[in-house]
């Protein structure tokens, strides 16, 4: 299915996570000054190492719409926000990957901000990235720190298909699974970069299952009103540090900032990534790399879903 006219996704807004400007680009720097003194100290690595034990793998299952044949048992592992380079180094990365590879996904999704805020820290990746050996592939998308200084991220997309991750930068391939297939794509960075949906799902056939990653969750507002299965985003770490519940740095306007979120037939996976920005601190809001699991309604009845035409938690 291809979209007819996608609704334009309301920008995001705030002084972390709006568009691009002198002032939020001065601040980003200045922030960036701030993550590099605290990362030349080692208590900070040795900070987000004691974190690191608390990194959560979520066996998480999304139901199937009626009638879609084969997927059943897909699993996909979701990386997003790892930012290396700031307090993670290579083998930190060679550990975190070694888990991810012992849960046997199919498929490693990665959601944006691999890097924090130097071109150079993917290189940090050579030595994790053979540790993954899912059967049906590693992909990518960019997000706003991988676009840290501006749009051409070359550097980046070479080094990861050089290493074998395809990025799915505003396009889409098919992945066949059971019997059935799968329409697996991805857009540009919502804040930093171009999105284009329209040629991100340029190829999906009608009714065919799609999984779109999005690095912002804002852009789940266009990915519903097309009918996509599956939104998996981060950016928000969870708020990374919060207070009785409430996180005081928020990234989503429409409050997408951790966990399932559901319109009409559609879904949203918020994960809290796997680093931190800044401070090496998380604090209710425990690293994660969720493993979701694709289950067909043929096999076992799926929950009711949640009212249609609202943004709500969802339970898949």
């Amino acid at each position: 299915m291809n979209p007819a006219s996608p609704r334009r996704a309301p920008m995001p807004r705030g002084p972390l996570s709006g568009k691009r400007t002198m002032l939020r680009r001065g601040l980003a720097m200045a922030l960036a000054a701030l993550n590099r003194g605290l990362d030349r100290l080692g208590f900070g690595h040795w900070l987000h190492r004691r974190i690191h034990r608390g990194l959560e793998m979520p066996e998480l299952t999304l139901w199937l719409r009626d009638g879609v044949p084969g997927l059943d048992g897909l699993r996909i592992a979701f990386v997003s926000d790892v930012h290396a380079g700031s307090f993670l180094d290579a083998n930190d990365l060679v550990r975190v990957f070694e888990r991810v590879q012992e849960a046997q996904p199919d498929l490693v999704l990665f959601g944006g901000d691999l890097i924090n805020t130097r071109e150079r820290e993917i290189l940090l990746f050579q030595k994790a990235l053979p540790v993954l050996r899912p059967r049906h592939g590693v992909f990518a998308v960019p997000g706003n720190h991988d676009h840290f200084f501006g749009p051409d991220i070359g550097l980046w997309t070479s080094f990861l298909e050089r290493h074998g991750v395809q990025v799915l930068l505003n396009r889409g391939v098919r992945i066949e699974h059971g019997g059935g297939s799968l329409w697996l794509c991805g857009v540009d960075d919502l804040t930093e970069g171009a999105p284009d949906l329209a040629a991100a799902l340029d190829g999906r056939r009608h009714g065919e299952t799609a999984v779109l990653l999005a690095h912002h969750p804002d852009f789940f507002f266009e990915a519903a009103a097309v009918d996509v299965d599956l939104t998996l985003s981060g950016h928000t770490h969870g708020g990374q540090i919060r207070v009785g519940g409430w996180a005081p740095i928020h990234h989503s306007r429409f409050g997408y900032e951790r966990g399932w979120f559901q319109e009409n037939d559609c879904r949203l996976y918020v994960g809290r990534g796997v680093g931190t920005t800044v401070l090496p601190l998380r604090i209710d809001a425990p690293p994660e790399i969720p493993i979701v699991t694709l289950r067909s309604r043929v096999v076992a009845q799926a929950p009711r879903p949640a009212s249609a035409g609202r943004a709500v938690p969802a339970t898949v």
